[in-house]
């Protein structure tokens, strides 16, 4: 029988339906990540001027995610209280992955990729939340891991949907007349009726709890309002926990270093394996169908990889597992660069899965055990100003030293962000976390 005030104890099936549309939801963040750089420059995009172009994602997750986060949290609707974004992100995702690869213009492209990045934030945060709404605390560490495994596996369908295209028969230089290939319409085109149909079947499947009537008359007390949002976000800002302040400088370098490294993975393979720059040449349109093979490999390492980190991540404490998978990320983003064969791209790619997997999973895990339950949704909605806004410093800087510093060579980009991981290993070492005898994780009482 259930304690007073605990949730119902969930399978492992149970849990895997209800992160199902964090598999939906990632397939979108994979199909972002592999193909919006060469979209823009399929456009007629500069390589220094991608950062820029792609300020939708850091922007909205700035701007939506703590704003929908904090919404959620005081909402009490007959749908329940996170269930309205989830629907409302996903349609407004469905239709940016629809209309993106069929884009005329790079206005266009901009354009669509603000729609789409606006639904995936208005569902992400509440999706994070729902987590920890529906399951116990001592439930919490695989729920978040499964949506690291969910995040590594759609991730590599969408990354490997365009080279399974090429190998059905399609050609890879098949192009519209604004030079988009015809595998990545395809692969959108997926992409937009999977980020539906999962998100749709996990809440179906695995609807909300009712809100107890303490929950009803704590949200009925709360002011509304679009001030009174703000105002939730600075105060909870204000009080933050100390966790997760130390949190935020290790989000500074990882965030950075993976916003570079999905910018400029691409062009830096495109001239070690195939000693191009010219975006609409056959080597360059393989450079993206190899980054997405090797991309589909890692996230494939990051789906085994969360499973395996659940019972060390009980032993040895999240934070220092992340530590030790943000070094292996960097040694894999140093290591990159210096490779000029195509099969051996798959190995500093293993590094870069596990160091991905821990990203999405262990810092979560970090997170939920520290912050109060009746604020999870705009915690974790400010948690992502933590990730957008090194992703936001990211764009506003590149381009001013990506040509003085960096010689106009995606390869050194790579190289910092190698640097930047371990960077970022060492500020989350300091994080200490304690179990329920108050005692650092991994000790035992005397």
């Amino acid at each position: 029988m259930p304690l007073p005030g605990s949730k119902p104890h969930l399978s492992l099936p149970r849990i895997l339906e209800m992160n199902l549309g964090f598999l939906g939801l990632q397939f979108s963040f994979g199909l972002q990540q592999g193909n919006m750089a060469p979209i823009y420059s399929y456009l007629g995009a500069s390589e220094a001027s991608l950062p820029l172009l792609q300020l939708a994602g850091p922007m909205t997750g700035l701007l939506v995610q703590p704003l929908i986060g904090a919404m959620s949290d005081r909402t009490d609707s007959r749908w329940g209280r996170r269930t309205p974004y989830f629907l409302m992100g996903a349609l407004l995702c469905a239709a940016g992955l629809f209309f993106m690869p069929l884009s005329s213009s790079l206005l266009m492209a901009v354009s669509m990729l603000w729609i789409l990045d606006a639904g995936n934030n208005i569902t992400m945060e509440p999706y994070r939340a729902y987590v920890s709404d529906r399951l116990n605390e001592d439930q919490h560490q695989i729920g978040f891991l499964t949506q690291s495994a969910f995040t590594g596996l759609a991730q590599m369908l969408a990354f490997l949907t365009p080279s399974v295209l090429v190998w059905a028969g399609m050609n890879q230089d098949w192009v519209d007349a604004h030079n988009i290939p015809y595998t990545a319409r395809i692969a959108f085109m997926v992409g937009a009726a999977l980020s539906f149909t999962t998100i749709l079947w996990s809440i179906r499947r695995v609807p909300e709890l009712p809100l107890s009537a303490e929950e009803k008359l704590r949200i009925a007390a709360e002011p509304k309002g679009f001030g009174a949002m703000l105002g939730e976000i600075a105060s909870a800002i204000h009080d933050m926990p100390v966790a997760m302040r130390k949190l935020a400088l290790m989000s500074l370098f990882q965030w950075y270093a993976m916003a570079a490294y999905w910018a400029y993975v691409i062009y830096s393979v495109g001239r070690s394996v195939y000693r191009t720059d010219v975006p609409t040449s056959s080597g360059f349109h393989s450079a993206v169908l190899t980054n997405g093979e090797m991309a589909a490999w890692y996230n494939g390492v990051a789906f085994v990889a969360a499973f395996a980190m659940v019972p060390l991540a009980k032993r040895v404490g999240a934070a220092s597992l992340h530590a030790a998978c943000l070094i292996l990320a960097g040694a894999g983003m140093l290591w990159l660069p210096h490779v000029t064969d195509k099969a051996m791209l798959f190995l500093p790619a293993i590094g870069i899965g596990i160091g991905w997997a821990s990203i999405m999973g262990n810092p979560y895990v970090i997170l939920a055990g520290a912050i109060p339950t009746e604020r999870t949704g705009v915690y974790m909605g400010i948690f992502n100003m933590m990730i957008v806004i090194p992703m936001l410093i990211f764009s506003g800087t590149m381009w001013l030293f990506y040509d003085r510093l960096l010689g106009s060579d995606p390869r050194n980009v790579l190289t910092l962000c190698g640097v930047l991981m371990f960077a970022a290993a060492a500020a989350v070492w300091s994080v200490r976390e304690r179990n329920a005898q108050g005692l650092p994780v991994g000790a035992s009482a005397r």
